[in-house]
């Protein structure tokens, strides 16, 4: 199982507001979620997907492309992967390590 830190940045909008493309995003991962294929988290500055790592790669170009379906001609998409596999992590896993070495 791998874990997906990706931000979609459309450029070239006519509003310097992007959360109705967020919106759009979170819609599709959410039907990803609904099929059982990812966990996902939204944050203020990107989202956290959690699957098997060729799913993730679809997901990503799923979400990837959602801007150019709008209209945008140029999208930036920033992706960085933890793919462990010594055990399986998850998304509160790696949350709950760092907790318990500051409650030490």
């Amino acid at each position: 199982m791998a874990i997906v830190d990706v931000t979609v940045i459309p450029i070239g909008t006519e509003s310097p507001s992007v959360s109705s493309y967020v919106a759009d995003l979170q819609k599709i991962l959410k039907q990803y979620e609904a099929e059982g294929k990812i966990r996902y988290q939204l944050t203020p500055m990107n989202t956290i997907i959690e699957g098997e790592l060729p799913v993730l790669f679809q997901v990503i170009q799923d979400i990837h492309e959602s801007p150019f379906q709008q209209g945008i001609q140029r999208v930036a998409t920033n992706i960085r992967i933890d793919d462990r596999r010594d055990k399986v992590s998850t998304m509160e896993g790696k949350l709950s390590a760092v907790q318990k070495k500051m409650d030490s």
